[in-house]
């Protein structure tokens, strides 16, 4: 009898143990899920650094203003989420995020712009796009192409006055959507009209090399990206294999800052790599059709923000699917 005994309470015992072990398995934490020694902060910072080239090019471009443009709308991000932060009793600027998105935000300004319109922007970007809705990881657009595009909408003439000490006339995509012919070594160097940020792409992929090397994006995305703009632009363009004319709608605008920096943030991009192909198609294709068949000579800020919104939908689509579930031998006896 001791011996049974012994063995219902042995039993007990590891039944309770194994019970315990599988409550620990199951506890569900806060996100992010996905640990990793490499923290948020880590990420922002390799960003920042990343987009130094072409902000430091975009001051020389521009000159001081453009300089005052960078620390007006950072020092706005900044504050607008410290404050925030106060209020709810959670700080979170040590995430250097909000830094991001001011810096982005600077880079899509045109030079001649008053500055209080990228301090109103970064408001808009860290109070209503970001922590309104749940703060970093739940906001459900790119925070700074939507200031961006609230400023477009709100400030259309501001927005799109390009003219400034060092340049009078148009922006390059402008003048090639006249008709007009562009300058496509200008524009590779960044000696063009156009935002403080988006005029040099040698700056610009020079920064996106640094978050490649160090691991923090991939070219799934900006390389579909990049390479089915060019496919539509060769198809629909209307200038058939005039690679001239292709090199400069890949240099002009914000296509390469949009592709390296934009559509690659963490929060608004799809987790799935098939997801993220697919993203980048749409894209490329988007972006296309804003700028051959739109009024206006650029497209990527609305082609990113209307890629985020279908975020969810391409990831239930491409989403695999667990082993043995919904092959054609599903439900078989």
């Amino acid at each position: 009898m001791r011996s049974r005994h012994n063995g219902k309470c042995n039993k007990h015992e590891y039944k309770t143990r194994e019970a315990e072990k599988m409550d620990r398995k199951l506890k569900v934490s806060s996100n992010p899920h996905i640990r990793s020694k490499v923290t948020t902060n880590v990420i922002m910072m390799a960003v920042v650094l990343a987009l130094l080239p072409a902000a430091g090019f975009g001051i020389y471009n521009f000159g001081i203003r453009a300089l005052l443009h960078i620390l007006i709308t950072v020092a706005s991000t900044v504050l607008t989420e410290f404050l925030f932060g106060l209020y709810r009793k959670k700080l979170t600027i040590t995430d250097l995020s909000a830094v991001v998105t001011g810096l982005l935000l600077a880079m899509n300004l045109p030079v001649g712009a008053p500055l209080w319109i990228g301090a109103l922007g970064g408001v808009f970007a860290i109070l209503v796009v970001k922590m309104l809705f749940g703060g970093l990881g739940q906001n459900f657009m790119n925070p700074a192409l939507a200031a961006r595009c609230f400023l477009l909408i709100s400030f259309p003439a501001l927005m799109t006055d390009f003219a400034c000490d060092a340049y009078t006339g148009a922006t390059p995509l402008a003048a090639l959507k006249a008709g007009e012919a562009v300058n496509v070594t200008d524009m590779i160097i960044g000696r063009t009209a156009g935002t403080i940020g988006e005029t040099s792409m040698v700056a610009i992929v020079a920064g996106a090399c640094l978050l490649i090397l160090l691991g923090v994006i991939d070219l799934r995305i900006p390389g579909s990206y990049i390479v089915s703009f060019a496919v539509f632009v060769l198809l629909f363009g209307g200038r058939g294999l005039d690679f001239q004319y292709l090199s400069a709608q890949l240099a002009g605008g914000g296509l390469m800052l949009g592709a390296f920096f934009m559509a690659t943030d963490y929060v608004t991009r799809p987790i799935t790599s098939r997801g993220q192909y697919v993203f980048g198609v749409f894209l490329g294709i988007m972006t296309g059709i804003f700028r051959i068949f739109g009024p206006g000579a650029e497209g990527v800020s609305y082609a990113i923000i209307l890629g985020n919104l279908l975020v969810p939908l391409i990831e239930k689509v491409t989403m695999p699917r667990a082993f043995g579930k919904g092959g054609a031998g599903h439900g078989r006896k």
